[in-house]
């Protein structure tokens, strides 16, 4: 990670640096100062439904046309459909305005690059060093203009719609959309609907302050429920930027992203169109790399992060990975992750093996994995206290290798993410305690 870019773009609590008007603006403007030297001077902005968002596109906008840089504005849309279109359009880059899946409290600013990849290293140094520079304006008559493109939602539904065989229809299916009252509460409705399915929404109604707010991928309860109340034969749950799925079935239980790739995959590989292996990460349960094993399907581990899952993939040429958290990327349609674009791949997979969602899973089991999150203080580093490393090699030896044990830093908060799987629930539940006691104990000292 940079001095201000983490693993995916700046985040923060708004009105806390730095996400905040003045520095906002100073980032637009160095960002623009770094486009327009490689000689694009054109960016698209898009945002998510939190209220921050028109305060903080209308910095970036400012710092854009400071550094002589046309803005064209997308409106609320996910996150994958402002790199599609950053790509379309022929711009220098897409900025997005979103803290995913937090509350609407938070917010973020991250990147695309002119092919609707995410910025490179060298591109977010260059845009880091820039800020470290005192900002100044261009001639009057070379000031950024700004325009909206109205028809966004439209281009973006029907790239959507284009991966789901015309062969094929959604017509006879009940769905329920729940869309965290996010950035694709205006898009995914639409998208099934228009390819036949009766649709009962859920979490539509964004408001700027109930974005992600009991709804939505990381609370599927109300989704859930929506599905048994209404007889839906599955329900869709995205984050608030569009970029996470989950799944519940007709009884209202959970499948998650493992699951979703597994099925996926299992899809492709019967229609031939599996290019090499898939990619999970160190999160990613015992349960799917066993099931693809048993298709011989190669699968590797990366870092936690979507973007350590395109590197593993792009470095192997390979076209589909994931994360549990239902970060879904398959390079054969897109350059990033999409929430609505693997939902249609899952559906896909239903139709063509004309099963309900939960049948799609035969031949996977998931491992029991219990995650527990613990705080620690700045000043302490729990990962290499000798009691910590004593307790996690105890309960490796105990599991031997029908489990396993991983500790990492959350790459947005000060806490150890304590996870262990294995066979037995209880067992699991036990061990990951007891790893977090002694985490526990470190920041008490």
């Amino acid at each position: 990670m940079g001095k201000y870019f983490g693993t995916d773009g700046i985040r923060g609590h708004v009105g806390e640096q730095p996400i905040t008007p003045d520095f906002v603006l100073k980032l637009g403007w160095a960002a623009g100062k770094v486009f327009a030297a490689q000689g694009n001077k054109k960016v698209l902005i898009g945002k998510d439904t939190r209220i921050s968002g028109y305060m903080l596109e209308s910095a970036l906008e400012a710092g854009f046309s400071a550094a002589g840089v046309n803005v064209e504005f997308l409106g609320p849309m996910p996150t994958p459909a402002i790199a599609y279109l950053t790509s379309t359009f022929r711009a220098a880059a897409g900025i997005v305005i979103s803290a995913s899946h937090n509350p609407y409290y938070d917010n973020g600013i991250k990147f695309f690059s002119d092919t609707g990849h995410k910025l490179s290293d060298e591109t977010e140094a260059a845009i880091e060093a820039m800020l470290d520079q005192p900002m100044d304006c261009v001639p009057s008559e070379k000031l950024g203009r700004a325009a909206r493109i109205q028809d966004a939602p439209g281009r973006y539904i029907e790239f959507c719609k284009s991966i789901f065989p015309s062969s094929l229809s959604l017509a006879g299916r009940k769905i329920a959309v729940d869309c965290a009252n996010g950035a694709t509460y205006h898009i995914a409705p639409a998208v099934f609907r228009e390819l036949g399915a009766e649709v009962v929404e859920v979490a539509t109604k964004p408001d700027g302050l109930n974005i992600n707010k009991e709804c939505g991928a990381t609370h599927t309860d109300a989704l859930a429920k929506a599905v048994r109340d209404h007889q839906c034969e599955l329900g869709l749950a995205f984050d608030g930027d569009g970029d996470r799925l989950m799944i519940v079935d007709a009884k209202g239980q959970v499948i998650g992203g493992d699951e979703i790739v597994y099925a996926i995959a299992k899809q492709s590989l019967s229609d031939g169109e599996l290019e090499g292996g898939v990619a999970g990460t160190l999160m990613s349960n015992m349960g799917l790399e066993l099931a693809l094993e048993k298709l011989g399907v190669p699968f590797i581990r990366t870092s936690v992060g979507d973007r350590h899952v395109m590197e593993g993939l792009a470095s192997r040429r390979w076209m589909l990975g994931g994360e549990n958290s239902g970060h879904i990327i398959n390079l054969k349609y897109h350059t990033t992750g999409d929430g609505i674009l693997a939902a249609l791949q899952f559906l896909i997979a239903m139709e063509r093996a004309n099963c309900s969602a939960r049948e799609l899973l035969s031949g996977m089991t998931m491992f029991p994995q219990v995650l527990v999150n613990v705080r620690f203080q700045a000043g302490t580093d729990p990962l290499v206290a000798d009691n910590v490393r004593s307790a996690v090699s105890e309960v490796e030896r105990a599991l031997g290798k029908k489990g396993r044990v991983l500790l990492r830093k959350s790459g947005t908060e000060p806490l150890i993410r304590v996870m262990v799987e294995g066979q037995d629930a209880s067992v699991v539940r036990a061990y990951a305690q007891q790893i977090a006691q002694e985490v526990e104990a470190v920041s008490a000292e």
